[in-house]
């Protein structure tokens, strides 16, 4: 996996990894990033959405971009 970009902060966040368009991908669960960010950055659960939507979600960084997944009955 050593293609595989990690997200900076989210390490207790890895679910694991894949392959996305013949690429390695680190998978982060994005309610434990929400987590972590609430934590670390002391943000409410609005707050921490709204950072990981705009910056970490919406981030491109090439073709080993991270998943981030959502359990649909969370949804």
């Amino acid at each position: 996996m050593s293609e595989a970009l990690k997200a900076d902060g989210f390490d207790n966040a890895i679910m694991g990894y894949g392959t996305q368009f013949n690429c390695d991908v680190v998978i982060y669960n994005y309610y434990k990033c929400i987590e972590i960010l609430m934590d670390r950055d002391n943000l409410t659960y609005e707050q921490a959405v709204e950072y990981m939507e705009y910056n970490v979600c919406g981030a491109w960084v090439g073709n080993n971009t991270p998943v981030f997944m959502r359990d649909q009955l969370q949804d």
